[in-house]
């Protein structure tokens, strides 16, 4: 198997950072789908992805069907039977091929699995071309189990616009989870998770926002394309009716240890500006039921 090259955007922020070291990150993982994974990946009803539109903004979103939808094909072939709702700013972004970043997340087991590659539109799903694969710990990983799946129910328009409004600021302070998408033009696209308690994300005003970075594994996949490229995509679900709230703009890492102090359990703070705003109701036709918080997530002021 080739070594993959060291990612310098990781690398940036690690030396940064005081963490990880030569090859930490990127260059750890294959393109392989290990063996062990693909029962993990069978088992899943939902997937978050992650890519650039044609006009280079990045999206996160999530693309849902029964257990079996997303079926490994070979050692790095996934095939997903399914696609974004319509009206989401990735429903045709894959009728031709580009980078993907898929997160496969089990909040009833609180695991999960990123791959990222290439992907492309076949039929009414994707088939993805991974270029690499890597499994994750449980931090931050709230605890939750579907109540029903309301297929019935079919998505609602794409509402759009330039900045929160008050329903959906109120969204975003109440979460305890979101998901972030990165994008580089010589590594890729990739897919991630941020949990915490409700609270963790600040609304700083119609157009930003601002949350704290805690202690992970050091890879900093996500933060070292930021520093490469701050374009990026955030996608916050309602869980309980299935509305999606998707947010493309620009991140940037602050440093200053006095923004950090304001979030208990802060290394850094990460402050994101709204380009646009898609909310979908009834994106997701999954329901869930909060069961638990993750044992890691620190405390919110």
């Amino acid at each position: 198997m080739a070594v993959r090259a060291e990612h310098p955007g990781e690398q940036a922020v690690q030396q940064r950072a005081e963490e990880g070291g030569p090859g930490w990150g990127s260059p750890m993982f294959g393109p392989e789908i290990p063996h062990g994974f693909h029962p993990f990946l069978r088992a899943q009803q939902m997937l978050i992805v992650g890519a650039a539109d044609d006009a280079g903004a990045v999206w996160s979103t999530i693309v849902t069907g029964p257990p079996g939808f997303a079926q490994p094909v070979d050692s790095r072939t996934l095939d997903i039977h399914g696609l974004p709702a319509p009206g989401d700013p990735l429903h045709h972004a894959f009728d031709g091929e580009r980078a993907v970043g898929v997160l496969a997340l089990h909040p009833q087991t609180q695991r999960r699995i990123r791959a990222n590659g290439v992907a492309r539109r076949e039929g009414d799903g994707l088939r993805m071309t991974t270029g690499q694969v890597f499994g994750n710990c449980p931090k931050y990983l709230q605890k939750r189990v579907i109540t029903e799946s309301a297929q019935a129910t079919p998505p609602g328009e794409a509402r759009t616009s330039k900045e929160l409004s008050d329903v959906q600021r109120r969204w975003i302070e109440q979460a305890d989870t979101f998901f972030i998408a990165s994008h580089t033009a010589e590594h890729g696209a990739d897919a991630s998770h941020r949990g915490g308690m409700p609270g963790f994300v600040t609304v700083v005003g119609p157009r930003t926002l601002r949350w704290p970075d805690y202690t992970g594994n050091q890879f900093y996949m996500t933060l070292g394309n930021l520093h490469l490229a701050p374009e990026c995509g955030l996608l916050f679900l309602d869980w309980e009716r299935g509305h999606t709230l998707q947010l493309t703009g620009t991140g940037r890492i602050d440093w200053d240890p006095r923004s950090a102090a304001a979030y208990p359990g802060a290394l850094r703070v990460v402050e994101f500006d709204i380009d646009s705003v898609v909310q979908i109701d009834n994106a997701s036709p999954l329901r869930w039921e909060l069961q638990d918080y993750s044992r890691f997530n620190p405390p919110v002021t």
